[in-house]
């Protein structure tokens, strides 16, 4: 999304300064070379900052990546299972209980990108470089 933008951005400015089309095409092409290379750089640094944490022997530094997909899983499993079965047996007994219930999107939103990434991470397993 980012990189759209600057991109849409880039060749809008490239468009204002010259008139000259063969010019304006060798300009785009070495901006987006260029946008590509530091979008490249920047998920090159993001993986091995994520390879040092992974490594750490503290558990909050190591850890938090597995405590959010337990409290993911937690949270589902709460949501879908526990609840409306909590839900069935207060009303089997006549209690009045109302059940806390929490936004299941803000949470989504952080499952895909942890699910994203374990795809990758399988693909990875799959055609055999991961170590």
């Amino acid at each position: 999304m980012l990189f759209d933008a600057a991109l849409a951005e880039g060749i809008k400015l490239i468009r204002d300064i010259t008139t000259d089309k063969d010019q304006q095409a060798i300009l785009e092409a070495n901006y987006r070379a260029a946008l590509l290379n530091a979008d490249k750089e920047l998920a090159v640094s993001q993986i091995k900052v994520n390879e040092e944490e992974a490594k750490h022997l503290n558990i909050f530094v190591a850890g938090w990546r597995p405590a959010a997909g337990w409290v993911c899983v937690c949270s589902l499993a709460y949501h879908y299972i526990m609840q409306p079965f909590l839900t069935f047996l207060c009303a089997f007994f006549q209690h009045n209980i109302t059940l806390p219930t929490f936004d299941m999107y803000t949470l989504y939103t952080i499952l895909m990108g942890m699910l994203g990434l374990g795809t990758l991470r399988t693909a990875e397993k799959t055609k055999g470089v991961a170590s």
